[in-house]
């Protein structure tokens, strides 16, 4: 049986000032500092506004994915990170992108959230 684990997963859901859920450029330069800092390699990118402010957005990374979906509505967000270890165990990596998103929409309570090791 081979022991490789593909990576961590973490998934959330988290409320956030009305501000940073509308906000989707905000949330595309954030996304993309991380990236970086992260060393990362993204490979395909989408962003969606809806027309009441509310936004979706998926990422694709050689590494795996990042997405959110926000309910400004609600004052919540979806999110989710998953980046595989391929190469080298990039846990401390997704708890980073997590903890750092979370920061970037001054999440004020997280309602849901799982670590799933796949």
């Amino acid at each position: 049986m081979n022991a490789y684990r593909p990576g961590l997963h973490i998934l959330s859901t988290f409320e956030a000032p009305l501000s940073a859920l509308t906000d989707v450029e905000r949330c595309r330069a954030g996304f993309d500092r991380l990236i970086q800092e992260l060393e990362l390699a993204k490979v395909g990118e989408v962003y969606y506004s809806f027309p009441n402010g509310g936004f979706t957005a998926v990422l694709c990374l050689t590494e795996s994915h990042v997405s959110i979906h926000t309910w400004p509505e609600n004052g919540l967000a979806t999110f989710d990170v998953f980046l595989s270890n391929f190469l080298r165990d990039n846990s401390p990596k997704v708890r980073r992108f997590y903890e750092e998103s979370l920061r970037l929409f001054g999440a004020t309570a997280v309602l849901n959230e799982q670590e799933i090791i796949r």
